[in-house]
């Protein structure tokens, strides 16, 4: 029996991947490396400290991860202001739903806590969580189960009670080493064969995560 939905911010209840990629490009390229869409993809949701080790990894020593996130965050908030939040579609709808059905509903994200308030509460639905955590609340940021055992605890419930909603490798990985039952509704990237075994599902949209909860 489901008995909560744990949802995952970025990618998933808001469009802001997209931006978070083209501004890693823009401030890695703008320091002199050859930095791709896809070297962005590898951060989506990236423990820090993992982050950095991957980037010196793919780029070399010189790869300074935190000055250049800096410089991201700063272009982040550009587009954002230029753009505008968006909401993921189908997010009133799945929350609606879920409360009818008495299944409460948390976020576990990888971005920081007051940010996350800021965004939600933009979008409208910041009220609509039993529980709002960030990995910057936990010893280790995803892939680490760190965060979604730190949600199931403030919810009350096991983790193999409750479902995740995720879009990223690295969170599918978290929720599925937490013991929880991921399901991806993709957002930059669909799953391939790595993540396959841990999914629970695949849904196109939050809407049609109904079915897959099968009540």
């Amino acid at each position: 029996m489901v008995k909560a939905v744990i949802f995952d911010m970025d990618g998933v209840l808001i469009d802001t991947e997209k931006h978070y990629n083209a501004a890693w490009c823009e401030a890695a390229q703008g320091a002199g490396f050859d930095f791709t869409k896809e070297h962005a993809l590898l951060l989506r949701s990236l423990d820090p400290k993992l982050a950095s080790e991957l980037m010196k990894e793919l780029f070399g020593e010189g790869f300074d991860y935190f000055a250049i996130r800096e410089v991201r965050r700063k272009l982040v908030a550009e587009r954002l202001a230029k753009y505008g939040l968006e909401k993921k579609p189908g997010i009133d709808e799945l929350l609606t739903f879920l409360h009818e059905k008495g299944i409460k509903t948390a976020v576990a994200t990888a971005t920081p806590i007051e940010l996350t308030y800021q965004h939600l509460e933009k979008i409208g639905v910041k009220n609509q969580f039993d529980q709002i955590v960030s990995a910057k609340q936990v010893a280790h940021g995803k892939p680490a189960p760190d965060v979604y055992l730190y949600a199931c605890d403030q919810i009350g419930e096991k983790p193999e009670d409750c479902i995740a909603v995720e879009d990223s490798p690295n969170g599918i990985k978290s929720a599925y080493a937490a013991g929880c039952r991921p399901i991806m509704v993709p957002d930059l990237t669909q799953p391939d064969e790595e993540l396959a075994p841990m999914l629970y599902g695949v849904a196109k949209t939050l809407v049609d995560i109904k079915e897959l909860i099968g009540l």
